[in-house]
């Protein structure tokens, strides 16, 4: 959690300027790109803070994990359906889908959040 953390508030513009194909959607000067990263940035802190006790903070786990799935699989279809976009498929779409699968590996209780009819 820590890593994603440290790699979410430091990591996503550098890789939007070293390699734009595979991690920035759009060409110069974006609006998108620049809210994207002010996402990021605020999850990483967040997740850096939930990694002192990831059992207190299982629902961020939890959205981190799905939302990554999600954005994956949708940037994916994308990526796919849109030859100027398949550089993703190497980037950004691999990342957010091995952020997924390393938290829910390191806390499944967070992987099962949304699915355990115990959860409150």
């Amino acid at each position: 959690m820590l890593t994603f953390g440290l790699i979410f508030i430091f990591g996503v513009y550098p890789l939007t300027v070293l390699w734009p194909a595979g991690w920035a959607w759009h060409h110069g000067h974006s609006e998108y790109i620049e809210m994207i990263i002010a996402l990021y940035a605020t999850l990483g802190v967040f997740l850096l803070i939930a990694s002192r006790n990831p059992v207190q903070h299982l629902s961020l786990i939890a959205f981190t994990i799905w939302s990554s799935i999600v954005h994956a699989a949708v940037m994916a279809v994308q990526a796919t359906a849109n030859p100027m976009h398949t550089g993703h498929l190497l980037g950004d779409v691999p990342a957010l889908f091995i952020v997924a699968l390393v938290l829910g590996w390191l806390c499944p209780a967070a992987f099962r959040l949304p699915f355990d009819r115990g959860a409150r």
